[in-house]
């Protein structure tokens, strides 16, 4: 079953946690989310490390370390080429599982993610039009340029998407039920324009626009880190300081206003933010699929919390990409596969457990 703006919240109950305040704002600390955040944590790097080992020249994580504070080829290798790549995969799942905790706790339904917001499909559609468009011009001019302005054309093209979805599910206000089936509509006609433009397409570029679509960290440098750094450092106060919004938005809007919460008002500002974190996630490694909806699922359940932790979301979604990018560089090599790959095929299966047992508790 759906679960909608009337329904009572899906997720379990959790108990309080010890009041922490800084300022104005408060947040509920609860020991056993705080354990699981050092955990995921220490994860992150550690796999980070551990991907950073690999490469033409392989190095233990002693000399990657002393590569890092030290000098000479060792260093320009990990710090121009290794270390750029790990850290977009760290950052880019960090953003995509905040945006899907996020989307998630507005929409009430553990199979929300910021793709049916319409962020991914809307990035596809702009990047491979632009590629299949521009292909041929000035000898394969037009493709170059095209491939050098992936990232920005990711970002306008998902946030496009987005503000699609969003005027559409607009009603005199925004219910959740609403946003996801409109969602769902737009992303399926994004897709069915995406695979057309693939195949109108010549077979050249179709295939780079493949790769960028998969989703993949190679070649990652720091001119893609720094965005996605940008984009959590302005964004992540902000929604945590919403975290107590996002948490009334789980109860019907008439509690959500005896709460003295304007519901209208919040679900737009935490989409936005939703929107703005899965939009330069994308740009920065192309679209990850199920990081944005298995990590806040699997963040609840590791935190017993009553909706899906922000920061524990968070630094799961940082250990998936982690972890998948690690599994891509290593489970067939030489050949590696895009990360993107890695994570569909382990996060399907992921899904049809989600579908099942929904459809186990509608019959209960």
């Amino acid at each position: 079953m759906t679960a909608t703006s009337r329904d009572p919240a899906p997720y379990p109950r959790a108990g309080h946690g010890r009041p922490l305040r800084a300022g104005p704002a408060s947040w509920a600390l609860r020991p056993r989310s705080a354990a699981t955040a050092l955990v995921m944590l220490a994860a992150t790097v550690l796999l980070t490390g551990l991907g950073m080992r690999i490469g033409d020249i392989p190095m233990s994580l002693a000399e990657v370390a002393g590569a890092v504070v030290g000098d000479g080829p060792a260093h320009l290798v990990v710090m121009e080429l290794r270390l750029p790549r790990a850290l977009t995969g760290v950052l880019v799942g960090t953003a995509l599982a905040l945006a899907g905790a996020i989307t998630q706790a507005i929409a009430r339904n553990p199979l929300a993610s910021p793709d049916i917001l319409g962020v991914t499909p809307g990035a596809s559609v702009s990047v491979v039009a632009v590629i299949v468009a521009t292909s041929s011009a000035a000898g394969g001019a037009g493709g170059t340029l095209a491939t050098l302005g992936v990232p920005l054309l990711a970002l306008l093209g998902g946030t496009a998407g987005a503000l699609a979805v969003y005027t559409l599910a607009w009603r005199g206000g925004l219910d959740g039920y609403r946003l996801v089936l409109v969602g769902i509509g737009v992303s399926a006609v994004f897709t069915n324009v995406k695979y057309w433009l693939l195949t109108v397409g010549d077979v050249n570029d179709s295939g780079r626009a493949m790769v960028w679509i998969s989703g993949s960290l190679n070649g990652r440098g720091w001119e893609h880190v720094l965005p996605v750094a940008i984009a959590l450092t302005v964004l992540v106060p902000p929604v945590l300081a919403g975290a107590r919004s996002l948490g009334a938005l789980r109860f019907g809007d008439e509690t959500v206003t005896g709460l003295g919460v304007r519901s209208n008002l919040a679900r737009s500002m935490m989409i936005l933010a939703a929107v703005l974190l899965a939009a330069v996630a994308t740009a920065a490694a192309g679209p990850i699929a199920f990081v944005a909806l298995a990590a806040p699922q699997v963040a609840l359940r590791l935190a017993g919390a009553a909706q899906p932790p922000l920061v524990v979301s968070a630094l799961t979604g940082a250990v998936l990409t982690a972890a998948a990018d690690l599994v891509a560089r290593t489970a067939f090599s030489p050949v590696e596969l895009p990360v993107g790959v890695v994570t569909a095929v382990l996060g399907a299966p992921y899904l049809i457990y989600l579908l099942v047992r929904a459809r186990r508790k509608a019959r209960s």
